[in-house]
This record gives structure tokens, sequence and C-alpha cells, in this order.
């Protein structure tokens, strides 16, 4: 195996050395000397010219510039072509260097490939079994969660869910295919706190109670809707400085939320949309009519909210009506009914 080959010296006299040393390029000065003989030969012919001129002559009277300019101007294009030609054979050099390197780092490198081949088969067998165990790992996962949530652990009596599950018509519902039970039917509903909770968003980075609940609500498919979309609202909103914090809407009967669940709109439950900070309100209108993205995930968010709360609103309570009318999330609802027209 040869050595491998290191960093080459680079100066004027080229590759001193190994295995590039056929590329060596010492120093030539021709040019140079070609330069300053010529400089040295125009010299003298204008001298020669001008004392062989006689005193009289109309070429005497040029004067001194052009006298500068006969000798100079010549000077200056031999020593420019010089340079040219200096800076073409040092080019030249260079590249010879660049290909001499990247044609001993490839000899290298398909050297250090014919020697690692022996090992290939190996890796290749380790590879497989840490696949197999991870695929072993992820079966494992699959069947059994190992999160342990003390909220959990309350008895399903006093877990009552927050989401009534809609029941499938005969007429409607499509053959299932016999691959198991899905791994959602085993986990348990989303409490009526959870809900709320995940509704108002955690309030600090510190918050861990509202990161669970959070969580947990992310995992339900439906809440996680609801939950995405006013997210994408609040965001949007934050940008012209608009805050559900700020806001301090009316309170109104749980009456009124039952009655919205169950279909009603319009002025009859007015109410709701207890929203009255008008600069918020002329704000939101101007964006839902200037950005058509904004228009968009505000109209998503209201679906999503419509349906939520007809599925929440069976098993809830007044008190936790109230408390769902209290969130960030109900308070974005409020907001962009008065705007859309849902209260009229």
């Amino acid at each position: 195996m040869k050595p491998p080959v290191k960093d080459l010296p680079k100066g004027d006299a080229g590759l001193a050395e190994g295995p590039l040393a056929q590329l060596n390029d010492p120093p030539r000065r021709g040019m140079e000397v070609a330069g300053v003989g010529l400089s040295l030969a125009w010299v003298l012919l204008i001298l020669v010219y001008v004392l062989v001129t006689p005193p009289g002559s109309e070429t005497r009277t040029l004067g001194l510039v052009m006298t500068l300019l006969m000798v100079f101007l010549p000077i200056a294009l031999i020593w420019a072509v010089v340079i040219t030609l200096r800076s073409i054979r040092e080019l030249r050099a260079e590249a010879k260097r660049l290909q001499a390197t990247v044609d001993a780092m490839r000899s290298s490198y398909v050297q250090a490939q014919g020697q690692s081949g022996g090992l290939k088969p190996s890796v290749e067998k380790k590879i497989d079994e840490i696949a197999a165990s991870t695929r072993q790992a992820e079966t494992v996962l699959a069947t059994f969660s190992s999160r342990r949530d003390a909220a959990l652990s309350v008895p399903s009596a006093d877990r009552k869910a927050a989401l009534v599950t809609p029941r499938a018509e005969p007429t409607a519902e499509e053959p299932t295919l016999a691959l198991g039970t899905p791994a959602e039917d085993f986990r348990p509903p989303l409490s009526v706190a959870d809900f709320i909770r995940a509704l108002q968003f955690p309030e600090t980075p510190e918050d861990k109670e509202g990161f669970r609940a959070l969580r947990l609500a992310l995992e339900d498919r439906t809440s996680s809707k609801l939950i995405r979309a006013a997210q994408d609202v609040l965001t949007l909103l934050s940008q012209d400085g608009i805050y559900m914090d700020d806001l301090q809407p009316d309170l109104c009967q749980p009456e009124l939320w039952r009655r919205f669940a169950a279909g009603e709109r319009g002025r009859s439950i007015a109410a709701l949309g207890g929203i009255r900070d008008r600069a918020s309100l002329a704000l939101t209108a101007a964006r839902m009519k200037a950005d058509p993205v904004f228009r968009d995930a505000a109209h998503h968010f209201l679906r999503a909210f419509d349906k939520t709360v007809a599925a929440f609103e069976p098993n809830a309570s007044d008190a936790e009506l109230a408390d769902l009318a209290d969130t960030r999330t109900a308070r974005a609802f409020m907001l962009f009914g008065r705007v859309t027209g849902t209260f009229d």
C-alpha cells in the first residue's frame, strides 16, 4: 500500500518531491529579461533618433510631451505583455497542481474503498440486526403505552368524557377491514376538565398542567381539529396586536350556548358575541376583507368550533359551559362571530 499523499508544498519551485515531482516548474526569467532588453533597445533607438535629427528640423519642435510619449508608451506596452504572459504561466502551473492533487486523492479513495470491502458484509449484518430490534420495539410500544399520566388513573366514573362520540348510521356505515383494534380505542376519553383547560392554552412556559391538557386534547381526533384551528387564528390575531387576554366579553346564560349547540343562529343568541372592543373588531374585519389566508383560517376555525361545541354540550353542565366561555378559544369565536355576522 502506498503511503497517503500529504499536503503538497507549494511555492515558486512548484512541487519539490513525491509522486507529483514531474510537475516541478522552476521559475523562468526569460520573459523578464526579454522585457528589459526590449525596453533598453527602444530607449537607445529614441536617443539615436534625437541625436541624429538636425537641430532645425520640425521633429525637434514636437516638445517634451511627445518625446515622453515616444519613450514610455512602448515600454509600458512591453511590460503589460510581459506581466500578462507571466500570469498565464502561473495559472497553468496552478491548474497542473490542482489536477495532480485531485488524481492523488481519487487514487487514495479507491484504495481505501478496496480495503474496506472485506468489512461490508459484517456491517450490513449489524445494520439488519439493529433494524430487526427496532421493529420489535415498535411492535411492543404499539401494544402497551409507556406513559403513566396521574390524571388518567382516576376511576372512569369520575372522568366524564368531554365530547359525545357520534353514532354511525347503519345505512351509512362502510365495511371495515379486519386489521385489529385501533390504538385510539385503547385511549381513555378526554375529560371535560382537560378539554376546557386545553382550550385556554398554557399560560406560561412553566404551566405543566396546561401543557398536559393540551397534549391530551391533541391526541383526541375531534378536539385536535379545534385546537389547531384556534392556534392558527390566535397566532394571526397576535400579528395585529389582538390578544384574547385583553378582551373582556359580557357574560351570558349557559342556555344560550345550548341553543347555539343545537343549531340556533341569529339575533336570538346575539348575547354570545360579548366582545365589544371596537378596535379589535375593526382590525379583524379589515383583515378579513384584505387577507384571504386570514379569512380562510377564520372560517375553518368557526366550523371546527361549531362541531366541537355541539359534541361538548350534551355532557357539559351549566358551570362547565360557563368555564368554556371564559377560554381564549371561546373569546376568539365571539370575536369572529361578531365580524362574520353569526349573531345578526
